[in-house]
């Protein structure tokens, strides 16, 4: 498949489609977030063609993978034995069901985004985890492109994210990004606790590739910027919120 992108980028985003020092880099995140319940049930909700999924299904009891396009579904049970296909605002799966939730890079695309939080807390055990990646509002370019003129243009656009939500809204009205107050407003009410917060910047993987020398400084330097301040400008939020109760 193309690795730039499909005719249903701008609808759904693009999953990963090769295994490189990001990824890798993100798993480890995942992992460090689930702890001991990597070991138990698993659900990748939004699992595109199951780079991460793949990952954790020698690991798990039991690990499953759900995305809305069945194109993807079929893709990714090449990998893993139980993939479905379904929406994240009506998982098809019990209450208290799982130990450990991945959600990346995914709740931007859903329709209703409370709703797909709502769900991810009902299917999850007293004690699971949710390891959550999104766009973070503050990086300076909207990776998921625009529509401009009545067209869509794919790429990273400058400053996008910086107008007034309302403007941001028109350019890019398939997709959301959010701040930090954004994600707590979605959780309030529900019965969790956030176990860590923080904004990380990408592995810039595509640079490194054409001029390495240059991608790896610049990689370096930006992922040193999240141990400050200046992480608010940083690719996207993670999340670790364990359900309480």
């Amino acid at each position: 498949m193309n690795a730039s992108h499909s005719p249903k980028a701008a609808l759904r985003g693009e999953p990963s489609y090769v295994w490189r020092a990001g990824q890798e880099r993100r798993l480890k995140m995942m992992l460090a977030a689930a702890g001991e319940r990597i070991h138990g049930r698993v659900l990748v909700d939004g699992c595109g063609v199951g780079m991460y999924l793949a990952r954790f299904v020698p690991l798990a009891k039991q690990a499953v993978g759900l995305d809305i396009e069945h194109e993807r579904t079929v893709e990714a049970h090449q990998s893993a034995p139980q993939v479905v296909c379904g929406a994240g605002e009506a998982l098809p799966f019990p209450e208290n069901h799982f130990d450990f939730l991945l959600r990346h890079e995914v709740l931007e695309h859903v329709q209703d985004d409370a709703r797909a939080i709502c769900e991810m807390v009902r299917v999850l055990k007293p004690g699971g985890r949710i390891a959550l990646f999104c766009p973070n509002r503050g990086y300076p370019f909207e990776t998921h492109g625009i529509y401009w003129r009545g067209r869509y243009r794919f790429g990273n656009i400058p400053l996008v994210n910086y107008l007034p939500r309302r403007w941001r809204d028109r350019l890019a009205p398939h997709v959301r990004v959010y701040t930090a107050g954004d994600l707590q407003h979605l959780f309030a009410g529900l019965p969790v606790r956030v176990v860590q917060r923080t904004i990380v910047f990408g592995a810039y993987d595509n640079i490194i590739a054409r001029r390495p020398a240059l991608g790896k400084v610049l990689r370096a330097v930006l992922q040193a910027l999240e141990a400050t301040p200046l992480r608010i400008f940083g690719l996207s939020h993670f999340w670790v919120v364990e359900k309480i109760g």
